[in-house]
């Protein structure tokens, strides 16, 4: 009996290096998924032992079992709060007005771009002009009130039952960052992005890039079921005492221009 694992995350990020991967850019096998190595059962027990049982589980969960854990909880999640969708729908037409949702392109797995929904939170004030003013002007109390109770990502269960996302993952950012990482921050779209993630509940708007970067990049190289149930627990938590929703001094999060800058 054989399984195929992936390489462990040093080895992946040596493998970029070797052959000159750019950041935000996929880096596969040829043949359109992650390089992975073949090894029998027998061999793995027998030098791993537990270990080795406990990453056979974890291929598995990640291969096959994220993309099922994420229907059966989104789908549901969709139907069961269908009313309350329809309620802040509703809220966003009258106090912000139309359209309802914000939609933008967003890398998901492996980069590849996506249209991410979410609720409206900012009002489309302009100057003399026509520019869009800073977010902090445009960022409404019902806004902001959407924002810290994270009410605004609800649409995004829409994202993961089609695919684009996982309900656990990095966070999708913008298109344009993608030129931006470094080739170990590229790494954080080794897997889906995820409506909560390992940052989020370690810090989320209140910590660095470079650490949140971190915290992706740690979460690609231990992805597991444990871990994603400890996520989503953490983000309840966070969601409840609404804590880091901003950046210290900032509305929103400040952009991301690159490393040493």
């Amino acid at each position: 009996m054989t399984v195929r694992l992936r390489n462990s995350g040093a080895d992946r990020a040596q493998d970029h290096r070797a052959r000159g991967h750019q950041p935000g850019r996929a880096v596969d096998d040829g043949g359109g998924s992650w390089q992975w190595s073949r090894i029998t059962v027998e061999n793995l027990l027998k030098e791993g032992g537990g270990d080795g049982m406990m990453q056979i589980v974890n291929t598995i969960y990640r291969r096959i079992g994220k993309r099922i854990f994420d229907l059966l909880i989104a789908l549901p999640a969709l139907i069961l709060l269908s009313p309350l969708l329809a309620l802040l729908a509703l809220l966003v037409c009258v106090k912000l007005g139309a359209p309802v949702f914000f939609r933008q392109p967003r890398p998901g797995l492996h980069g590849k771009p996506f249209r991410m929904v979410k609720f409206r939170t900012m009002t489309d004030a302009r100057d003399a002009q026509g520019n869009l003013l800073p977010d902090a002007e445009r960022l409404t109390s019902f806004g902001k009130f959407l924002r810290s109770s994270s009410l605004d990502e609800l649409p995004e269960l829409w994202n993961v039952v089609k695919g684009d996302m996982s309900l656990v993952g990095p966070r999708p950012l913008l298109m344009q960052y993608l030129d931006r990482y470094t080739p170990e921050q590229a790494r954080r779209h080794e897997v889906r992005p995820g409506v909560t993630g390992w940052a989020q509940v370690n810090g989320r708007n209140a910590i660095s890039w470079e650490q949140k970067f971190a915290y992706d990049v740690w979460y690609v190289d231990n992805l597991s079921f444990w871990l994603d149930l400890k996520i989503l627990a953490l983000t309840v938590r966070k969601i409840i005492v609404r804590e880091g929703i901003s950046q210290a001094g900032q509305a929103t999060m400040e952009e991301f221009m690159g490393n040493d800058r």
